[in-house]
């Protein structure tokens, strides 16, 4: 096949019209549980879209500005999939610690891989990616700490500190995601009842301090 024959093969292939969601989904398509999205370049997103790249700078200015609204994209989703887990704890009677951790492990090996996403780029990734990272971690101790909060309220005990018990167990949360990350599925079943584990002494350890020592 010829070059000329080759560049109508590609153009025919392209899409009239696109959206910024098209090319996000294009974006989360190339990346996998061992690929930063850093990674991709200009060349393979457009491909993956079915676009020229003159239409990828309608949407995005960069394929950097592109790689941080995948962040927060995943950042939003996962946050939807655990409250939703919370909300089936609820109604299935389950302890909501494990239900959320095993909603939060199963994010590991999902096809939109969200969640290895946010583990990656938090630790790899460019400063603007890790500044990006650590607002999507602030948000979902806000969402703990809220929760926290209503808990104690309906539980008359108050722990200590919910704002820092739900950033311990956040930051507890995300690095050991990153470690199973490292780990076959086979041992995700261990790795979460230790999670689980570290999680309640955590709670059980602010409620001590909230009833033995006053909170300044």
């Amino acid at each position: 096949m010829s070059e000329t024959e080759q560049t109508q093969k590609r153009s025919a292939g392209r899409k009239a019209t696109i959206s910024r969601e098209d090319i996000i989904e294009a974006a989360l398509r190339l990346v996998g549980p061992h690929r930063s999205i850093s990674s991709l370049s200009l060349r393979e997103i457009t491909r993956e879209a079915g676009i020229a790249p003159n239409s990828f700078y309608r949407h995005f200015k960069s394929t950097e500005e592109l790689a941080v609204c995948v962040i927060e994209l995943a950042g939003s989703t996962l946050r939807k999939v655990i409250g939703q887990a919370r909300f089936r704890a609820q109604e299935l009677n389950k302890g909501i610690v494990r239900m959320s951790i095993e909603t939060f492990i199963e994010q590991l090996t999902s096809d939109g891989h969200y969640l290895p996403i946010l583990l990656r780029e938090g630790v790899v990734g460019s400063d603007r990616f890790k500044l990006a990272v650590r607002q999507q971690l602030n948000f979902f101790e806000q969402e703990l700490t809220e929760d926290l909060i209503a808990i104690a309220q309906r539980t008359s005990s108050t722990p200590a500190r919910p704002e820092l018990i739900a950033k311990a167990i956040t930051r507890l949360v995300f690095a050991m995601g990153t470690d199973a990350l490292d780990h076959p599925k086979e041992d995700h079943n261990e790795m979460i009842d230790e999670l689980v584990m570290m999680i309640k002494m955590l709670i059980t350890g602010a409620h001590a301090i909230a009833r033995n020592q006053p909170v300044n």
